[in-house]
């Protein structure tokens, strides 16, 4: 058996959805799938409005449009993120500013967080990274303290929950991807969920070229094209139903990482805050070995069979985003250096699992 590090699990039922959908005819962005797959989003998370996007970085692009950020504004990000978190603060004109992580979550500090803001901070974006809440308790804090919106990047960590309460509905709006390898797919998409009316429906005009329908072709604001298909759609509502599905094996999965990596120094699992529970898109670990680089960890298991992923690259490394470095980041910094990123896929067994946790040990203690 292949082993995956993380796909798209399909089966019979996105068959089925997907055929009911071209049955239809109504496979382009007019139709019933959309509205039933914002519904059902929504109801999932909890929230009161979600809007479909075509992807998780149109989602936070739109997010930052809403707000009216731009030139001269700041927003708060960790250092360590895929780099759509941060890219649409600057198609705004907008300037990231970055923050250092937490050693055990790998997550936005938020004491870092206090020592960034300014009178230009428009927004903070936590990160779920890995699918693992941030410490939202603390960052809505120092968000009603100061008045500044919180949007949160959410596209890794759907169904994922800190306090019992849904990651993706903390902020103001939030965001969500449906990338082929993220825990549900609609080949590509994404989702914006908000509890504002008023902002929701702005929303909905602006993915849909800002058009006032009502008066034919007519568009009063610059809009974007953003508009999630019905054939994604139909996807996500498949995959939608089989979330706890999913979710379940990423955490068996986890369990099982933990359960065996647990005697062997090492290795140490990223960690969930208290009261946090991660949705475990990617089970991901610190190798501490005194002579072996994390690339040379990886090609020894690839060589036996077992993919593997680094832990993303500080933004700041980028040459794009060398300019906004205005400090060293030492824990992200050694978080990349020495992560890793484990096999996570839902197509993966107990037994694939247990091998690979047992694999690595045997790579890590030179066996």
């Amino acid at each position: 058996m292949e082993i995956m590090l993380d796909a798209p699990n399909l089966g019979e039922l996105e068959k089925k959805y997907l055929c009911e959908c071209i049955d239809s005819t109504y496979v382009s962005t007019v139709g019933p799938f959309v509205p039933e797959f914002e519904s059902k989003f929504a109801n999932y998370v909890d929230s009161e409005y979600a809007v479909s996007t075509q992807s998780g970085t149109a989602a936070i692009h739109l997010s930052l449009h809403e707000l009216g950020i731009g030139p001269g504004d700041e927003v708060i990000v960790p250092v360590i993120t895929f780099i759509a978190t941060v890219n649409p603060i600057v198609y705004m004109g907008a300037t990231p500013v970055f923050v250092d992580i937490d050693p055990l979550t790998w997550n936005m500090d938020p004491e870092q967080v206090k020592k960034a803001i300014t009178p230009n901070t428009k927004a903070i974006m936590p990160v779920h990274l890995y699918g693992n809440p941030c410490e939202m308790g603390a960052l809505m804090g120092i968000s009603h303290k100061y008045g500044i919106p919180l949007i949160e990047d959410a596209t890794e960590s759907l169904g994922a929950t800190y306090q019992g309460k849904m990651t993706g509905t903390f902020g103001l709006m939030n965001s969500f991807s449906f990338n082929g390898n993220k825990i549900i797919t609609t080949a590509g998409g994404g989702m914006l969920v908000t509890n504002n009316k008023d902002r929701a429906e702005h929303l909905k005009f602006l993915v849909n070229q800002a058009r006032d329908v009502s008066k034919g072709y007519f568009h009063p604001e610059v809009g974007f094209n953003y508009r999630m298909t019905n054939l994604e759609a139909s996807l996500g509502l498949a995959q939608l139903e089989r979330l706890p599905e999913f979710l379940k094996k990423k955490k068996d999965f986890s369990k099982i990482y933990k359960d065996v990596f647990e005697d062997n120094s090492m290795i140490t699992m990223q960690k969930e805050y208290l009261g946090a529970s991660s949705s475990w898109w990617l089970s991901s670990v610190i190798i501490d070995h005194p002579s072996r680089d994390i690339p040379a960890i990886q090609q020894e298991l690839k060589e036996r069979g077992i993919p593997t992923r680094r832990v993303f690259c500080p933004i700041t490394d980028f040459p794009p985003y060398e300019q906004y470095k205005t400090q060293d980041y030492p824990v992200a910094q050694r978080i990349y250096e020495k992560g890793l990123n484990l096999p996570s896929s839902t197509l993966n067994s107990k037994s694939i699992t247990e091998e690979i946790a047992h694999q690595l040990c045997t790579v890590v203690l030179g066996r």
